[in-house]
Order: C-alpha cells, then structure tokens, then sequence
C-alpha cells in the first residue's frame, strides 16, 4: 500500500473517532484545513463519501462505517504491537489514556500518581474526567474507572479503592429553615441538589437503605450539576442538600459548614476499579500503573 494511503487512513480514523475536524486536528498536531483536504483526497481516490459534514457535527456514512470498522481494529494492534516493544527497554516507557469520574481522580488515582509519576519519568498518562460509563474500546482508552458493581463482565478489573459512603449533607442555615429530614421519604419535601449521569440519561436517584430494603428517592430543587464538587459548594450556600461521597463532605462537616443527616440509611459503595479488555496485550507500563493504582487493604 501507497504509504500516503496509510497517512490518510490515519487522518480519516483520527476524524472518525473524534467525530470532529478540530478536535482531531488538535490531536494529530496538525491544521483543520489540511486535515479536510486529506479528508477529500481520500474520498476522491475511493470515489465515495466517508463523512457527513455539517456545521455542527460530523459522522459517518454507511461507506465510512464500514471503513472504520474494518481498518481501524488493524492499526489498533499495530498501535499495540509498537507499545509492547518497550519490554526491551530498561524502563517502562509509554502513554496511557484513562477516563474516571471527578471524584475518583480527586480522591484515589491522583494520590497515587503523584507518587507513582516522579519515579517512572517514561511513562505520560491522560487523565479524562467522565461522569457517565464510557466505552473504552470505542472511545481508545487504555482503562476506565468504575465502581466495582458497573464494570462489565468481559473485562478484567482491578480494585483500586475501598468501598466507601454517601453522605447526605446541608448547611445549618439551611437546616434553619427548612428543617430535617429523618428519613429518606421526608427528602421529597425537601429542596435537593440532582446530579445528572450521562449514562442513564436523566438524574440520578438518591439510593438508601432501611432494615435491608433498598429505597430509591427521586429528588427535586432548584439546581442540578453532573458532578459532586459543585453540589457541595452549592450546599455551603444553603442552596439545597447534597447526596455526595462522603470523602467529599468531611472537611466541611468537621468545620461545622456542613451538617451530615440520614446516615443510619446510607449504605456503603462498591469500591472504585480499573478495567480494561481481556484481550488487551498489557505494556510494561500499563503493567506498573495497575500495580501502583491497586488498593491494599
């Protein structure tokens, strides 16, 4: 193959996966307009369209599906091939791409990095703060970040945290006025800050637990975000109350800025894993990062 094909595949499958010129021109470290152009020789040489282009956003024709999907999967292993080869190096070397949500970057992976990173100056990782499940193949991330009970079943996991509790938490001037809940049925009476999870497509619902039963509470109030930073800061205003891990709220409880309610019925959480593909072929690297991210009891 002409290596100019094999340069504008690379650019097509950069565009595909991003589902934007900039974004993958961003990427590849080149400019939008030569990544376009690459784009239409392409299509030009093949005689049909790959990409539907609009102001707003691009996807693929049925022709680039296809191209997608049969090319892609190739350069995929070639990718894995080549990183695999830094077993011959003295020391781990490589880049490795991770989503999480904010609250386990925050709390269990970065710790860890920093202790980690100093000592493996080889080995660059991207961090991606998610709040919804992504899929990782798709997506061309080495590992994900989930709660044990959401990782799926074809995929190898790792418990790099411990389980840990939701606090439901509000100011005292809040509190003030409106009172205290005393059990999770009251919190519909109550002025709640939602959280939104991509995943399940509208806001998540407060989960409970009273003599073994699980309770389920869809909450309403005033403000929604998608992650539990903002909602805590929210709550320090007397905006509303919070449904957040604890680890979150503790400093502020113990200050007094925030009052903790409900925590007989809080139940504790599956602790935080990292998964990856079963079939993935584990680099040195990818190797010594699970190793440091992975929660010793």
């Amino acid at each position: 193959m002409p290596r100019e094909n094999v340069n504008d595949l690379m650019v097509f499958l950069a565009v595909a996966r991003e589902k934007s010129f900039t974004r993958a021109a961003a990427k590849l470290g080149v400019s939008q307009s030569a990544l376009s152009h690459i784009v239409r020789q392409l299509e030009a040489r093949l005689g049909i369209r790959l990409l539907t282009r609009t102001t707003r956003a691009v996807s693929l024709t049925e022709a680039g599906e296809r191209l997608f999907q049969g090319v892609g999967p190739h350069f995929d292993e070639i990718d894995a091939q080549l990183d695999a080869l830094t077993a011959l190096r003295e020391r781990p070397a490589g880049n490795i791409r991770i989503t999480a949500s904010d609250h386990a970057i925050n709390c269990i992976i970065w710790p860890k990095l920093q202790r980690f990173l100093p000592d493996n100056p080889d080995i660059k990782v991207e961090l991606i703060r998610e709040n919804g499940l992504s899929d990782i193949v798709t997506e061309r991330f080495d590992a994900g970040v989930r709660m044990g009970e959401q990782v799926a079943k074809d995929m190898i996991s790792t418990r790099i945290g411990p389980d840990f509790p939701f606090a439901v938490v509000g100011a005292p001037s809040y509190f003030d006025s409106m009172g205290i809940p005393e059990h999770p049925q009251d919190l519909v009476r109550h002025n709640c800050i939602n959280e939104r999870l991509p995943t399940y497509g509208g806001f998540w619902a407060w989960e409970f637990e009273d003599n073994g039963k699980e309770i389920r509470i869809r909450v309403e109030g005033q403000l929604a975000f998608n992650n539990s930073y903002q909602s805590v800061e929210a709550a320090l205003h007397g905006l509303g109350l919070a449904y957040v891990p604890e680890d979150v709220a503790l400093a502020h409880i113990a200050k007094g800025d925030l009052r903790r309610v409900l925590q007989s019925f809080s139940p504790h959480w599956d602790g935080y894993h990292l998964y990856y593909p079963s079939r993935r072929q584990s680099s040195p690297a990818f190797v010594a990062l699970v190793d440091a991210l992975r929660h010793r009891s």
